[in-house]
């Protein structure tokens, strides 16, 4: 499997297994049975509605129905157009095809993607989608190497694939093996043995069980510990809190 190197702005390098193009064409068919959904769902309710009206003889809505006509419309029609943008900028990079197959969008530099990102992306599905398709982003991502379409490499945005490999736990280096390392972040001197054992025990379980629920509070409670404002994803967080204590354990 693919994997992308990022090397953040806290000179801390992150490894992500890219999406494979499977898993993005079963997302993007997942969400596409949802919009699908949504269209089935209004048909039905305007059928049981005519059923209804045509029974009882009432068709005249009143002055008001073209205004509830374009409403209506409105309605049905926004999430086809803004279904893919919103639910990037509101769910942290992902859709509920994305959630689905365990799948986010990232930015290539480390930070968190910006709205900028998010709506670059989703102007050019027109392009990755509209032509043949959406043969032009599968040749875009089978090509490029790091899980991008046209509106990703537009954004300096990928796709990632959220599935621990087994490995992703491995022991820390020992100290000998951290000569000239650079700790990220100093507060980690600050754990205990029992609040870093503890930490251990739940990263890994975290981990195991895939967790994100417990990964994320377990990095919001070390970072109210230690006093420490990232943008790191949690689980590349609480690593490197990991190696630093490792390290300035065996300094001091």
């Amino acid at each position: 499997m693919a994997t992308i190197r990022i090397h953040t702005t806290q000179n801390v390098t992150l490894e992500y297994e890219v999406a494979s193009l499977g898993d993005r064409i079963v997302a993007t068919l997942i969400d596409y049975f949802v919009l699908l959904a949504w269209g089935v769902l209004w048909g039905v309710l305007f059928t049981s509605v005519a059923s209804r009206n045509h029974e009882s003889g009432t068709t005249d809505w009143g002055s008001a129905a073209g205004i509830v006509a374009i409403v209506i419309i409105t309605i049905i029609l926004a999430p086809y157009l803004l279904y893919f943008l919103l639910s990037e900028i509101f769910f942290n990079g992902q859709t509920i095809g994305k959630k689905a197959r365990d799948l986010r969008v990232v930015r290539l530099d480390g930070t968190a993607p910006r709205v900028g990102d998010y709506l670059l992306r989703w102007l050019l599905r027109l392009v990755d989608f509209g032509f043949g398709g959406g043969i032009v982003a599968v040749v875009a991502i089978a090509a490029g190497g790091k899980g991008q379409r046209l509106g990703d490499m537009a954004a300096g945005t990928s796709v990632i694939s959220l599935r621990h490999r087994p490995q992703v736990l491995a022991d820390l280096p020992s100290p000998a093996a951290l000569a000239g390392y650079q700790p990220v972040f100093p507060q980690a001197a600050d754990l205990s043995d029992h609040d870093v054992a503890l930490l251990r025990q739940l990263l890994s379980r975290s981990i195991k069980q895939g967790n994100y629920v417990l990964l994320n509070e377990t990095a919001t409670k070390i970072k109210q510990l230690l006093g420490v404002h990232t943008d790191l994803p949690d689980e590349a967080f609480l690593q490197t809190i990991l190696r630093d204590h490792t390290y300035l354990a065996a300094q001091g």
